[in-house]
């Protein structure tokens, strides 16, 4: 899974984990803090919050242009400054009225537009490192091991953010101020990435662009004006349909965290409790890649050795944790968020397992035909969410009930921990395969920018987030998830339709 990449893929990666931790730990408690710090209803808290995630994923746009003009290595350097202002700025507890508000839009532009300049450029640098063509037929397996790079980071996330928020209360700070302490942690996982990216930067530096001063950039385009329409055509179907995916798959921060809190029991006992420990999961995870390796026909008998130590000890670890077990836990609603990092973690080696067994006999998908796929099996998350909301009361009849002390109507949490495995699968077939697609097939001279129209795609998908808010309250939550099914559903159709065109076009590059 490792063998024969470049190895700039993995300071690149390492890069990107140290400023993925950071923003998804902020993420993390964001949509919960605009409404206990603000008292905003869950709609207008849902408007910030989309809008937020919309300008994340709008100004790689920006960034790509500027790249392109500029050098992507310049813009990686500028956007983690930009963006360490951001993160500085929300960290300074201001209360909660009309200076604290402004600050904190403030702060979320600066984070949006470094976020901008970091983000789709890096992303870029990953996929030059396969214009190589001793690595070109890895570029699908190498976006899905910077994919799964992304989540180790956000895995931590919302543990970081709960656990920093209960220190600063024990040391106490009111509730409020104590979501500032999550927030200044991306200050210092900043400071982290920059030190990997100029660490390792001799592995990568062929790749930052950029000219000297007073030249123009040289860039090699040998297509046709026929080929670049071609190119572009595919590239535009794609940004429409991954909209309504992003849109769906990123309700995990507003309207699934709202049902976490207000829908989800919210305590656990016995192995049922075990989940929700950050460190249980990485056992697992150690188990799942300690597999691989045995059963690997290319591992040397030593590294088959060290495997099965690693799964005896990771087992040993999960016993013990079991054994401690006493009472039960409370759920904080954050910590659902850590499953789908922990997802894409353990599942990105099986997944390239089974495509890789398919490119051997030749019938592997293609990447437009994988985005499809992942928008049917993201639909049938939120079929999931239909049948678990059927029969609960709405969001307004709960508040109610839990106001006046009445029952509420409460489900079990592995509804939401099944949903985010299938969520994940959905991820997995769409999102990498959306990168390495554009990267792939965007026209050398345009690359930066259509990276950045990837990007701005997904946050038309992001602002679009808050249809979710605006449906949270007084209808059945079944139809909440029934919308986001029906957009997923059309959304491949789209896809399908369309499949000769996207696959023409990759069939080319």
């Amino acid at each position: 899974m490792f063998k024969n990449q470049p190895k700039g893929l993995f300071a690149l990666a390492l890069a990107n984990t140290g400023e993925r931790f950071g923003y998804y730990t902020m993420i993390a408690v964001f949509a919960l803090f605009l409404r206990a710090n603000f008292g905003l209803s869950a709609s207008t808290a849902g408007l910030i919050y989309s809008s937020f995630l919309m300008f994340v994923y709008f100004f790689p746009l920006v960034g790509g242009i500027l790249a392109d003009k500029f050098g992507f290595g310049k813009m990686v350097t500028s956007g983690i400054i930009v963006m360490f202002l951001g993160y500085l700025l929300l960290s300074i507890p201001l209360g909660s009225g009309t200076v604290a508000l402004v600050g904190m839009l403030a702060a979320l532009l600066l984070i949006g537009f470094g976020t901008g300049l970091f983000k789709g450029n890096l992303q870029v640098m990953v996929g030059d490192l396969y214009n190589d063509p001793q690595y070109a037929s890895k570029r699908d397996s190498g976006f899905s091991l910077f994919y799964m790079a992304i989540n180790v980071g956000a895995l931590f996330a919302p543990t970081a953010a709960i656990k920093i928020r209960e220190w600063a209360i024990g040391l106490g700070f009111d509730g409020n101020s104590a979501y500032h302490f999550s927030f200044a942690v991306a200050c210092v996982s900043l400071v982290v990435s920059i030190a990997i990216y100029y660490a390792f930067r001799s592995w990568f530096k062929h790749v930052e662009g950029g000219h000297a001063k007073g030249e123009k950039a040289q860039v090699v385009d040998n297509l046709t004006p026929e080929q670049t329409k071609k190119r572009m055509v595919a590239l535009f179907l794609v940004f429409a349909v991954v909209i309504f995916f992003w849109m769906s798959f990123h309700q995990n921060g507003l309207t699934l965290t709202y049902f976490a809190d207000e829908f989800t029991q919210r305590s656990s006992e016995g192995i049922a409790s075990m989940p929700f420990n950050v460190w249980n999961l990485v056992a697992v995870i150690a188990i799942v890649y300690a597999l691989f390796s045995i059963f690997d026909r290319e591992a040397t008998g030593r590294g088959k050795l060290i495997g099965v130590g690693v799964v005896a000890v990771a087992c040993a670890y999960l016993y013990w944790q079991y054994t401690r077990l006493e009472g039960s836990i409370e759920i904080s609603a954050p910590i659902f968020q850590h499953f789908n990092p922990f997802y894409v973690v353990a599942l990105t080696p099986v997944s390239l397992a089974i495509f890789g067994a398919l490119a051997k006999k030749g019938k592997e998908p293609s990447a437009p035909r994988k985005i499809a796929y992942g928008m049917l099996v993201a639909a049938v998350a939120f079929a999931l969410m239909v049948v678990a909301s059927i029969g609960l009361n709405t969001p307004e009849t709960q508040a109610a009930a839990r106001a006046a002390g009445m029952p509420e109507t409460l489900v079990s949490p592995y509804w939401l921990i099944s949903v985010y495995l299938i969520l994940t699968f959905g991820e997995l077939l769409l999102s990498p395969m959306g990168i390495s697609f554009v990267s792939k097939v965007a026209p050398p001279k345009y690359k930066g920018m259509m990276m950045g129209m990837w990007f701005v795609a997904t946050a038309l998908g992001n602002f679009l987030v808050q249809v979710g808010g605006h449906l949270w309250g007084n209808l059945p939550l079944w139809v909440v998830w029934a919308v986001f099914l029906g957009v997923c559903v059309i959304s491949a159709l789209f896809m399908f339709i369309m499949m000769k065109k996207l696959e023409a076009a990759t069939s080319e590059c």
